[in-house]
């Protein structure tokens, strides 16, 4: 078809970004023009890709403490709150000043759920955009209930009586409501009313095109998906820039010995991580096995002095290399890692902080591809018996390979710009 420009926002963690990455390549690939707004700390990631960058505010390297904000950002039921709230709200008029400047020649817009000023742009100025969802959470189904981590108890309830869930998001939006101000006067400020629709609820939804960026594997489409919904599967991204790839170290390790354990949280729970990586060394020890903790760049980690032997310590490692070659993976439960986790068709245990990670670890263990361990259950002890589990059970592996196989086949990527394509070609 004809080259058209599409412009994506991404907001938040690295998570965040780089579905939005994936899908701007599959663009590039097709011919089309993308551009990527995100936060000005990823710009070197992105342009080394090729792909056009503006800037999406606020600066989060430029915060007064990084390692704090993520701190809060990541502290359990109230996490979410603090987001939105403090992260994202007071930074909405400036995001859309961004979001408007970027879309002055685009043909449509792609929205991350924490970017409403791609909705108020569209409709300012007479574009199609797009929606997406990284998790299931976000699809507000109550017939395939989530866990809400200010709620974990309503979720096996919710699955007996799908009228709870309705319950439980009709007082969400009530209490919400007020918070949207800062959207209501961006809207005022463009000549736009009131929004109808709550912003972070239905107003979150394109009724053009719902890009659903996870697995059927993870969660199957629902009657009560919005009807816009297609679901293509995750888009992966996993390099630190174009030619990263496995550290020659790592790459040394791995081909030394049996498959290790893997100890990961990503790049948001890995600034309170705690004891998680202490645990997870003498859990290895015990078990006889070797393993590997990817503690992320410019972050001290309590780690055990000296490290258990067969256990080594990396910054970073391309999920998409490593995992496949994990006897095991533990992990945070995040949207990136979960996918890459189960695309790896390797056995997990999680341990969730915040926001979906808990909602992710119940899937993945009823899937019976690997065990949820709660945060604050999640000692040496626990993690061993844990990770002896799936490690002992053929059954975990076996599902996990055939999970693993399924996500495999799903190029989630270029299923979402065969979307957007299809809609390009009606507008």
């Amino acid at each position: 078809m004809t080259p058209r420009h599409v412009v994506l926002a991404a907001y938040g963690s690295l998570g965040d970004l780089h579905p939005a990455l994936a899908i701007a390549i599959a663009l590039r690939d097709r011919g089309h023009r993308a551009t990527l707004l995100s936060h000005e700390m990823y710009r070197p990631k992105v342009e080394s890709e090729g792909i056009a960058f503006a800037t999406l505010p606020p600066n989060l390297a430029e915060l007064d403490d990084f390692g704090a904000t993520m701190r809060r950002a990541m502290d359990g039921p109230d996490g979410s709150r603090y987001v939105i709230q403090e992260l994202v709200l007071p930074h909405v008029a400036a995001t859309t000043a961004a979001i408007d400047a970027a879309a002055h020649d685009a043909d449509l817009l792609v929205a991350h759920p924490l970017t409403f000023g791609v909705a108020i742009v569209a409709e300012k100025r007479g574009l199609p955009w797009a929606s997406t969802s990284l998790q299931p959470l976000l699809q507000y189904s109550a017939l395939d209930p989530s866990v809400w981590p200010q709620a974990p108890w309503l979720e096996p309830w919710g699955r007996r009586f799908p009228a709870l869930y309705h319950a439980f998001f009709a007082v969400g939006k009530v209490v919400s409501r007020p918070w949207m101000g800062a959207v209501d006067g961006v809207r005022a400020s463009m000549g736009l009313p009131r929004a109808t629709l709550h912003p972070m609820y239905e107003g979150v939804f394109s009724p053009l095109l719902h890009l659903v960026l996870f697995s059927r594997a993870l969660a199957a489409p629902q009657p009560d998906w919005p009807p816009s919904s297609v679901q293509c599967g995750f888009a992966f991204y996993d390099r630190e820039d174009h030619a990263a790839g496995l550290p020659a170290e790592l790459a040394a390790f791995l081909d030394a010995g049996p498959p290790p354990l893997v100890f990961t949280l990503g790049s948001s729970a890995v600034h309170t991580a705690g004891l998680f990586y202490t645990n997870g060394a003498h859990a290895a020890a015990r078990l006889g096995r070797r393993a590997v903790l990817l503690v992320g760049r410019k972050i001290a980690q309590r780690l055990p002095d000296p490290l258990p032997s067969g256990v080594v310590v990396f910054p970073y490692a391309p999920y998409s290399e490593l995992l496949p070659r994990a006897a095991a993976v533990v992990h945070q439960g995040g949207a990136g890692t979960t996918g890459q986790a189960l695309r790896a068709g390797r056995p997990m245990v999680v341990v969730p902080f915040a926001h979906d990670q808990a909602d992710h670890a119940a899937r993945i263990a009823r899937a019976g591809v690997g065990l949820a361990l709660p945060r604050d259950r999640c000692d040496a002890a626990t993690l061993t018996a844990a990770l002896g589990r799936v490690l002992a059970e053929p059954g975990f592996a076996e599902r996990a390979a055939a999970v693993g196989a399924e996500v495999r086949a799903e190029h989630g990527a270029n299923a979402a710009a065969d979307a957007i394509e299809r809609l390009l070609a009606i507008r």
